[in-house]
């Protein structure tokens, strides 16, 4: 490795708590891809919320631009924006299955790692409660007179549901995902890879952001507070969370203690 690599390496290991472990090519190749997975994957997110912001500009052209375009063209967006994340996270798996085939030596988990030791009760239960108020504003103003509110609820709905079903899938595959190591210490670091992966995925970023830039009708309404509320009170939860929560290292070990 260059000695670069090497000493981003030695900083993620000595973050996690794993001073014992030596820095290797295997670990900078799983570090690496996912490093550059985040970078493009907040780049979709920006993409995705800059088109969303231009589409926004069409409708309000009135005369001059088709009502169905504004709507078709995020619907796109978000179709997208599921697609890119999707192939995101299997180039990341793809990375980790090509490392683990070169491996001479590979050792597993004793046991299954599932949400429980990966995820966590809070999360999970926090994942569960962002989607379902967002679907559940988003219903409920389905039966508003305003075609504009409810071809967005009709997009926000579609969106939430693909992505929703995007999120499980892909967090199935980080829990059953085997190990991509050959000792005690690269096995931790396999464990809080995985954390970090699902704690990544469900992080409410497109939940927060269907419902403020698709829910908008000729005037504003209550579906308009209650889009902003559903970001502010979802961002004070999560933070919450995130900081009453075992940092990754040891939820890693805690997780590897349960064999």
């Amino acid at each position: 490795m260059r000695q670069a690599d090497q000493a981003a390496v030695r900083l993620w290991l000595d973050q996690h708590g794993l001073t014992d472990v030596e820095p290797t090519p295997l670990l900078k190749t799983r570090l690496s891809v996912r490093v550059q997975a985040k970078v493009v994957g907040s780049l979709l997110i920006a993409g995705f919320l800059i088109g969303a912001a231009l589409t926004h500009t069409l409708r309000l052209k009135d005369g001059v631009t088709p009502s169905w375009l504004p709507l078709l063209l995020l619907a796109l967006l978000v179709a997208g924006l599921l697609v890119g994340q999707w192939l995101l996270s299997a180039w990341v798996r793809r990375v980790d299955r090509k490392a683990g085939a070169q491996l001479s030596r590979r050792v597993a988990h004793p046991v299954a790692l599932g949400r429980r030791e990966v995820l966590g009760k809070p999360l999970t239960i926090f994942t569960i409660a962002s989607y379902a108020s967002a679907l559940l504003l988003a219903v409920s103003v389905l039966p508003i007179a305003d075609a504009g509110l409810r071809n967005g609820a009709i997009v926000v709905l579609v969106g939430l549901i693909g992505s929703g079903a995007g999120l499980i899938m892909q967090l199935r595959q980080v829990f059953a995902s085997p190990a991509v190591a050959y000792d005690e210490g690269s096995l931790t670091a396999d464990v809080i890879m995985r954390i970090d992966d699902a704690r990544a995925l469900v992080m409410p970023t497109l939940v927060w952001s269907l419902p403020p830039i698709f829910l908008y009708g000729e005037s504003f309404g209550w579906w308009n507070a209650a889009s902003i509320a559903l970001v502010v009170m979802g961002a004070i939860a999560f933070s919450v969370i995130t900081l009453r929560s075992k940092d990754i290292g040891t939820a890693a070990r805690r997780a590897m203690a349960a064999r």
